[in-house]
């Protein structure tokens, strides 16, 4: 599968991309738990797509690294797509 192919719905997604960018940690509180997000922009030969990770997954990923993503899926956000792992997607530095 390639990022080209990506649209807002689209699940078990599995990806090998380049890490280009992250954008700053951010701390948000949801149903009263405190949680780390941050979105990096990952590409392949295709194109590139935000990636949002959570916590502990944030400090797996570097810029300029490469990773596997598996079972990840894309929804969108104030109108753009992004991918995301969710509860069952997995993240592989490689």
């Amino acid at each position: 599968m390639n990022i080209s192919e990506l649209k807002p719905g689209t699940g078990n997604v599995n990806l090998e991309v380049e890490v280009v960018s992250k954008d700053n940690e951010r701390e948000i509180n949801k149903y009263g738990r405190k949680l780390k997000v941050a979105n990096f922009t990952v590409k392949d030969d295709s194109g590139s797509i935000v990636l949002v990770l959570w916590n502990e997954q944030i400090d797996q990923v570097k810029e300029g690294g490469k990773i596997k993503i598996e079972n990840g899926y894309v929804n969108e956000w104030q109108g753009a797509a992004q991918l995301t792992l969710g509860k069952f997607g997995k993240l592989e530095a490689i």
